[in-house]
């Protein structure tokens, strides 16, 4: 008995076998890695919220000015881990390549979540770290479009979702590139395209793509006389409108954007109805990826609205809350929508919701309609506050369920 009690004892840790199926698949990791950035991001925007608004003694200031730095670790950080996951599983699918091993996933998780983690702690007024994060960050968006252009360029498919993706990855490292720039001395006009470029060269091209790709194909799956519909002019015109948003923004001519954005919200509806959403609130994982979908059409029509009001009056009357419709809205609700399909279908799970993604997807529209509100008057701080602590409220459950599953097997025994 003793010596099969010692025997026990001296076995393998759980732990030991974690790092391995870590690195079994780039989701598992990436997504993690993206799940930690969810709360850490908005941790330190809520502390910092919550000096401006009420005062915290002694609480560290960034090196850059705030709201810059809010957008770049988010633009940059946490939402690209969870696209680099999605795509390099997805890409050599898409293109009828083999999986690609761990070796080439693995360094663009270390490279962008590190970088991250160091551009975080440079926020604490520490700018060498911030300098160090950002070029680090640089490093591992230029291994990963190494390896999916690899991937793209092995494949005789010429596929236009693969190449849109590919080419707003490399937008996003030119934005990274200009703001590390900024860091080193460059003007601040660099950091702004940056923060431009982060938003609609890179996240919304990327995220238009792949719904663009996926949503018609999942609602296909499950919709018994379901017409799929995926144009192939749209997506160049959107790219197009996207480009002539972003450049007519970042050289200051706001009375001409309803030129890009009225289209861009005609666009976005006609795709909307299109796909007949409708038709697809049944299973709840498929009504998510519609009613997340919702929200862009919503945000260009406010866009819309600002931009002739403000060509008409020279007023800005809505702020930001178009683009928080686009980045809360849109953006998180089809992170919260999207990465919860893969996590249940790449784990052996039932391809369903569950409870906390609902949770947590209900209380993020709950904090879109609090952003919006902090921009029509009032204590616009206090909103501020509330809206980034209801962020951290809707996310904490869900990360700890997902973070669970990807540190588990498979509930089906498969590997992956």
């Amino acid at each position: 008995m003793r010596k099969s009690s010692n025997s026990n004892a001296s076995g393998p840790s759980p732990l030991t076998g974690l790092p391995a199926l870590l690195a079994s698949a780039p989701h598992r990791l990436l997504f993690l890695a993206g799940s930690i950035v969810v709360l850490l991001s908005m941790t330190w925007w809520a502390v910092e919220l919550t000096w401006m608004r009420f005062g915290l003694p002694g609480w560290p200031q960034p090196s850059i000015p705030p709201v810059w730095a809010h957008a770049m670790v988010i633009q940059y950080g946490m939402f690209p881990l969870f696209m680099f996951g999605f795509l390099l599983t997805v890409f050599p699918r898409w293109l009828n390549q083999p999986a690609l091993p761990r070796a080439r996933y693995v360094p663009v998780a270390g490279a962008v979540f590190g970088g991250y983690v160091l551009a975080n702690l440079g926020l604490l007024d520490l700018p060498w770290l911030l300098k160090a994060g950002f070029m680090l960050m640089l490093a591992g968006y230029l291994i990963g479009i190494y390896t999916l252009a690899g991937v793209f360029r092995r494949s005789t498919s010429r596929n236009d979702h693969a190449r849109s993706c590919l080419l707003a990855l490399g937008l996003g490292a030119l934005g990274l590139a200009a703001f590390v720039g900024y860091l080193f001395g460059a003007p601040a006009a660099w950091a702004t395209l940056a923060i431009r470029l982060g938003t609609f060269g890179l996240l919304l091209p990327i995220y238009f793509s792949v719904v663009h790709r996926m949503l018609p194909f999942f609602s296909g799956n499950v919709l018994s006389g379901y017409k799929v519909r995926r144009p192939r002019w749209s997506l160049p015109v959107v790219w197009v409108l996207l480009l002539a948003h972003l450049l007519l923004d970042w050289r200051g001519a706001p009375g001409w954007l309803w030129l890009a954005d009225i289209p861009l919200a005609l666009v976005f509806a006609w795709h909307s109805l299109a796909w007949q959403p409708w038709k697809s609130m049944r299973p709840g994982v498929l009504a998510v990826l519609h009613l997340a979908f919702a929200w862009l059409p919503i945000a260009f029509v406010l866009y819309s609205v600002q931009d002739v009001v403000y060509a008409v009056s020279g007023e800005l009357i809505l702020g930001r809350a178009p683009l928080h419709t686009l980045t809360i809205g849109f953006f998180g609700s089809m992170l919260v929508a999207m990465v919860t399909r893969v996590t249940q279908g790449h784990s052996g799970r039932p391809m369903q919701m569950g409870g906390v993604a609902w949770l947590c997807f209900l209380l993020l529209q709950v904090v879109v309609v609090i952003r919006i509100r902090a921009e029509l008057g009032g204590d616009t701080y206090a909103w501020l506050v509330l809206a980034a602590f209801g962020w951290l409220v809707a996310f904490a459950p869900w990360v700890l369920r997902s973070a669970w599953i990807w540190l588990t097997p498979r509930a089906d025994g498969k590997p992956g």
